[in-house]
C-alpha cells in the first residue's frame, strides 16, 4: 500500500519519540563511554552505514571531521534535517571520553522526493553526513580516541518506512602536526565541509502577499551574482510547501522567490522568521528571513527554480574557466618568471629566421612543450588531489627536493649559455672551435617545458579563476583548462614562428647572438639564486649550505665536461677529465640528497621591509579580530611565489599601507605556503583558488571578504582598508 500522510505523521512521532534520550543526553551536556561496539561498516537490506574520517588522524586541541557514511540501496531514501511532507531525520547520540565534544552535523544539501502530493527532503545512493569533533589539547599522542555513536536512520522506500538503528565505532589515531586526508573518502567530505551551506552576511525578508509568500535576499554574495537557479529549503515544517518555488527572479541587488505557505500560516500571518537554505547554482547559504516589507532590487530577470546544487558547473562556467586559462596564459608571458626563457628562445628563432619551415617546426616543437609539461603537471595535481592531498598550482615547488633539482637545472642553464659546456653535437666543431647548441625540434621542445617549469611561481590574472575552476570541474574539463593555458602561454612564440613578415623584421645571425645569450645567463644565475634562497627558507641554513656545495661540484662537473668536449673537438682524447665530470655529478647528487633530509627550521615566511605588523593567519585569529569589531586583512603568500613577493616590495610592505592598518586598526594576517599545509589549501579552495597569491579583506559585520586583485597597488589597498574600517 502506499504510504499516507497519517501513517507519515505516526511514523514521525515515533521517530520523535526515538530520539528523545539523544537530545536529553545532548541537554544535559553529559559524555558517556558505553562498551566496545564492533568497527567497520554494518548494514542491512536498505542501507550499509560506516563512521569515516576526513584525515588520518588528528592532533592534541584539533577539530577532526568524522562522518556518517551511507550507502543507501536502491529504491529507498533517507532524510534531511527537515525530513518535509514525512519521515525523519538522522540522529546521533554520541558516547565519547570525557573532554571531546562532538558537534551538530553539516548537512549537505537535499534532493526533493515526491510521491503523489507528498514532498520529502532527503538524499540517495551515496550520502555523507560530517560532524565536527573536538579534540582536547590532553590527548595523549600516539593513542587512539575511540568515537562511539549510536545512530537512528529512517529509511524509506514508496512502500514502507524502516527506523534503523546502528550503533558504530571509530577509533581515531592522535598525532601531531597536521594530518594527511583519509583517502577517497577524506576528500570528499572535504569537499562537503567547504561547500556546506554557512551563513553570509545576508539580509532576507519574508512577506505575505496575497496568497503567496515572498522571500527577498540581498547583499553577501548575491549581489552581482550570475545565478541561474534557486531554491529554497526550509528548516522547520508548517510554514510553506516543500516543494520548489512557484517562480524566481533575479534583480540587480539579490533575489526574490514565490513559495507557497501553508494554510495555518496563510490564516495566522507571518509572525516568526523563516530559517534555512538559499541554494543557488553559484553557492549555498544559510538565511533567516525575517517578517517585512519586499526588499527592493530583488526582482527582474526569470530564473530556474529546480534543485540546484551549490558548485555546479555548466558549460558556461566550464567555457568561462577555459577562457579565463587563455587569458592567464597570454599574460604569463609578460610576468618575471618566464619572460628570460622566452628571451633565450626569441634568439634561437632569431636563428632559424632564415628558413620558414624551420621557424615552423621550431615554433610547435615549442608549443608541444608547452602544452605537454601543462598537462602532465595538471594530471599529477588532479591525481593527487583525488588521492587526498591537498595541494594546489605550485605544489611541485613546496616540496624541498623539486627547489634544489631547479636551482641546480637553472645554475646549469646558466652555465650552458656561457658556453662553460656545449648539449648537442659535442664532435662536430663549427668554425674549428665552437660546438653546435642542441637547437631544432628537441631544444625547442625542452625549453617549452622549462617554460613551464619556470612558470609556476607566478600566477597572472585570470589565472587563479580559472585554477580554481578547473579543481571542481570534471577531469577532462578541467585538463582542457590547463591545455589552453599552455595554448595562451605558447601563442605568442607559434606566431612569431609562423609569421614570414615578422620573421623578416627579426636581426640576422651573427656574433651578436653569442653576446646575447651570455647575457641571458645572468636571470638564470639570478633564478638559481633565488630557488637556493627559497630552499634555506624551507629547509634552514645548514641544508643551504650543503646545497652550495652540492652546486659548486656541479660547476667543476660542468667545467670538467666542457674542456673534455673541446679537447675531443680538436682530436684529443680527455678520458681523465669525464671521469672527474661522472664523479662531481655523483657527489654533487648524494651531497644535494643529504641537504633534503635535513629536518626542516621552523621559522619560514617573516614579514621583510617596512610594512606591518603580521600575525600568523588562522581562522581562529580571523574570528577572533572580527569579533573586537577589528577588519582584517589576509595575505595568502610564499616565498617562491614570485607574483607574491612584487606585491610585498611595491604595495604591501611599504610605510603608507603600515600607516593605513595602524590608523584603521586592521589586523595583517600572513598564511604562508611556502611549505605544505593542508590549512591555507583548504581556504584557498573555499575562495575558489588553487594557489598564491590571494589577499582578502574582512570587514566587521561581513560574512564574507573582499578579494584584492592579484597585481596590488598601495592605493587599492589604502582604499580596501577605509572601506573594511
Amino acid at each position: 500500500m502506499r504510504l499516507s500522510v497519517l501513517s507519515a505523521w505516526l511514523l514521525t512521532l515515533f521517530a520523535g519519540g526515538l530520539s528523545l534520550p539523544a537530545e536529553a543526553a545532548a541537554q544535559a551536556g553529559q559524555s558517556r563511554l558505553v562498551s566496545a561496539a564492533p568497527a567497520g561498516a554494518q548494514s542491512n537490506a536498505r542501507i550499509e552505514v560506516e563512521l569515516v574520517a576526513m584525515s588520518a588522524w588528528a592532533a592534541p586541541g584539533s577539530t577532526a571531521i568524522v562522518a556518517l557514511r551511507q550507502k543507501i540501496r536502491p529504491g529507498w531514501h533517507t532524510y534531511w534535517r527537515n525530513p518535509g511532507d514525512s519521515g525523519g531525520p538522522t540522529t546521533l547520540d554520541w558516547a565519547l571520553p570525557t573532554g571531546i565534544v562532538a558537534g551538530d552535523i553539516l548537512w549537505p544539501l537535499p534532493q526533493r522526493q515526491r510521491l503523489q502530493d507528498i514532498v520529502n527532503l532527503g538524499y540517495e545512493g551515496d550520502v555523507l553526513l560530517p560532524v565536527p569533533i573536538d579534540i582536547p589539547a590532553s590527548a595523549r599522542v600516539g593513542g587512539v580516541v575511540p568515537l562511539t555513536v549510536d545512530a537512528v536512520l529512517f529509511v524509506c522506500s514508496d512502500e514502507m518506512c524502516v527506523p534503523d538503528s546502528f550503533t558504530l565505532r571509530l577509533d581515531l589515531p592522535i598525532r601531531e602536526g597536521a594530518a594527511p586526508l583519509a583517502g577517497a573518502d577524506g576528500a570528499a567530505i572535504q569537499r562537503l565541509v567547504e561547500t556546506a551551506p554557512r551563513p553570509a552576511g545576508i539580509t532576507a525578508r519574508a512577506t505575505l502577499v496575497g496568497d503567496r509568500l515572498v522571500l527577498s535576499a540581498t547583499g553577501g554574495p548575491l549581489a552581482g551574482a550570475d545565478i541561474t537557479r534557486a531554491t529554497f529549503y526550509p528548516f522547520e515544517t508548517g510554514q510553506i510547501s516543500h516543494d520548489v518555488a512557484l517562480s524566481a527572479a533575479r534583480g540587480p541587488a539579490g533575489l526574490s522567490l514565490r513559495l507557497d505557505p501553508t494554510d495555518d500560516l496563510s490564516a495566522a500571518g507571518l509572525t516568526q522568521p523563516l530559517s534555512g537554505v538559499l541554494a543557488t547554482d553559484a553557492g549555498a547559504w544559510e538565511i533567516v528571513a525575517r517578517p517585512g516589507p519586499v526588499l527592493s532590487g530583488t526582482d527582474g530577470e526569470a530564473v530556474a527554480t529546480d534543485d540546484a546544487v551549490a558548485g555546479r558547473f555548466d558549460a558556461g562556467a566550464a567555457a568561462q574557466a577555459v577562457l579565463f586559462a587563455f587569458l592567464g596564459g597570454l599574460i604569463l608571458n609578460l610576468m618575471p618568471c618566464v619572460f628570460p626563457v622566452l628571451a633565450l628562445k626569441a634568439a634561437s628563432l632569431a636563428r632559424s629566421s632564415r628558413d620558414a619551415r624551420e621557424a615552423r617546426i621550431d615554433g610547435f616543437a615549442y608549443l608541444a612543450g608547452v602544452v605537454v609539461t601543462f598537462l602532465l603537471l595538471g594530471a599529477g595535481m588532479l591525481l593527487l588531489r583525488g588521492l587526498g592531498q591537498e595541494i594546489g598550482w605550485g605544489f611541485q615547488l613546496q616540496s624541498p627536493p623539486v627547489v634544489a633539482v631547479l636551482a641546480l637545472l637553472m645554475l646549469a642553464v646558466g652555465l650552458n649559455l656561457l658556453g662553460l659546456f656545449q648539449i648537442g653535437l659535442g664532435l662536430q666543431a663549427v668554425g674549428g672551435s665552437r660546438l653546435a647548441r642542441l637547437n631544432g625540434p628537441i631544444g625547442a621542445f625542452f625549453t617549452g617545458v622549462l617554460a613551464v617549469v619556470v612558470a609556476a611561481p607566478c600566477t597572472a590574472p585570470f589565472m587563479a579563476v580559472a585554477l580554481g575552476a578547473a579543481l571542481v570541474l570534471p577531469a577532462p574539463l578541467a585538463l582542457l583548462v590547463f591545455l589552453f593555458l599552455g595554448l595562451g602561454l605558447a601563442l605568442p612564440y607559434l606566431a612569431l614562428s609562423l609569421s614570414p613578415r615578422l620573421l623578416a623584421r627579426l636581426p640576422r645571425p651573427g656574433p651578436w647572438m653569442a653576446r646575447l645569450q651570455q647575457v641571458l645567463a645572468v636571470p638564470m644565475f639570478a633564478t638559481a639564486l633565488w630557488l637556493a634562497w627559497v630552499f634555506q627558507r624551507q629547509q634552514g641554513g645548514s641544508a643551504a649550505l650543503l646545497l652550495l656545495v652540492g652546486a659548486i661540484l656541479l660547476g667543476v662537473a660542468a667545467w670538467t665536461f666542457g674542456r673534455r668536449q673541446r679537447l675531443a673537438a680538436a682530436g684529443v682524447v680527455g678520458g681523465p677529465l669525464g671521469v672527474v665530470s661522472a664523479l662531481s655529478v655523483a657527489i654533487s647528487v648524494m651531497v644535494v640528497v643529504a641537504a633534503t633530509l635535513v629536518p626542516p627550521s621552523n621559522s619560514v615566511g617573516s614579514v621583510e621591509g617596512a610594512g606591518p605588523e603580521a600575525r600568523p593567519w588562522s581562522p581562529d585569529a580571523v574570528a577572533g579580530a572580527l569579533a573586537q569589531g577589528r577588519p582584517v586583512l589576509v595575505d595568502f603568500t610564499a616565498d617562491w611565489c614570485v607574483s607574491c613577493k612584487i606585491n610585498e616590495r611595491t604595495a604591501l610592505h611599504t610605510a603608507r599601507v603600515a600607516e593605513a592598518v595602524t590608523r584603521t586598526d586592521t589586523v595583517y594576517l600572513v598564511a604562508d605556503w611556502t611549505r605544505r599545509d593542508p590549512a591555507i589549501a583548504r581556504e584557498l579552495a573555499a575562495h575558489g583558488r588553487s594557489g598564491v597569491p590571494l589577499y582578502l579583506v574582512y570587514a566587521p559585520g561581513e560574512a564574507r571578504p573582499r578579494i584584492l586583485p592579484q597585481l596590488l597597488t598601495e592605493g587599492l589597498v589604502i582604499e580596501a582598508l577605509d572601506e573594511a574600517r
